[in-house]
């Protein structure tokens, strides 16, 4: 299947990135999940060097996670429902500036940068990332009620991350990859590999288990998942389902 929503949704019609119609101020509805959820831990990779890139994307200018209220709300209501079992979320990434968006594209056609290949895209070939819907020019994170994030236990901390630390494919075992308090999901967190995919028969029994449990609370909750991504979802009835917008992530 073509990853056509892998990690960036593009939509046919405007997928050249002079087409894009965004709107560049915050609505008075983005909050802070923090204010919302404060139990929730952050893990906001695209402020960080720590993700498939390799440096902090244009448009992070904090490390905070915003989201529409009512996208903050219904996962608060996941998170209620995980705590009494010991268990917490944490987000990798939230609201999604278009700059950022771009920032992918733009990253994506310089083949010579591949610093991040063998951790996150080890079987990819970066010529191949669009044309295989890795990379696209709009993303559902840039509408505001789209969320990646996993399952944690309580108290539970986040490794740093050591920069230095030889890099070792997201779709190893876990024990082997770059250290992360995740429950195990069979596959690292933006890794670009059908392993990634929800319904991945490959992997074990507990692994596909956390999968469901993740999936399950979600959608209870009023979310859609993502076929290609086990950490990606999108509030159903999301407010601004046709607007993109590129306010940079501040406080």
């Amino acid at each position: 299947m073509k990853l056509l929503c892998a990690l960036l949704v593009c939509i046919p019609a405007v997928c050249a990135a002079d087409n894009l119609q965004v709107e560049d101020q915050r609505p008075n509805d983005f909050v802070n999940l923090n204010t919302i959820a404060p139990e929730i831990q952050y893990d906001l990779r695209y402020f960080t060097d720590h993700n498939f890139v390799g440096r902090r994307i244009e448009g992070y200018d904090a490390p905070v996670c915003l989201l529409t209220n009512q996208a903050a709300q219904a996962l608060k209501s996941v998170q209620d429902r995980l705590l009494p079992m010991g268990l917490t979320l944490k987000v990798y990434d939230c609201y999604r500036p278009q700059n950022a968006v771009d920032d992918f594209a733009k990253w994506a056609k310089n083949l010579s940068s591949t610093k991040m290949r063998t951790e996150f895209y080890p079987e990819v070939k970066k010529d191949r990332l669009f044309s295989d819907g890795y990379i696209a020019y709009r993303s559902g994170h840039s509408r505001g009620s789209t969320m990646d994030l996993t399952i944690v236990p309580v108290g539970s901390q986040i490794p740093a991350y050591d920069p230095k630390r030889k890099q070792v494919s997201c779709t190893s075992p876990a024990s082997q990859r770059t250290p992360d308090n995740s429950l195990d999901f069979g596959a690292g967190f933006d890794c670009f590999s059908p392993l990634s995919h929800p319904d991945s028969q490959v992997v074990s029994p507990q692994q596909r288990a956390n999968r469901l449990l993740l999936q399950s609370l979600m959608v209870q909750a009023g979310f859609k998942p993502l076929d290609t991504e086990w950490w990606h979802f999108t509030l159903a009835k999301e407010p601004y389902p046709d607007t993109y917008f590129n306010f940079p992530v501040a406080n």
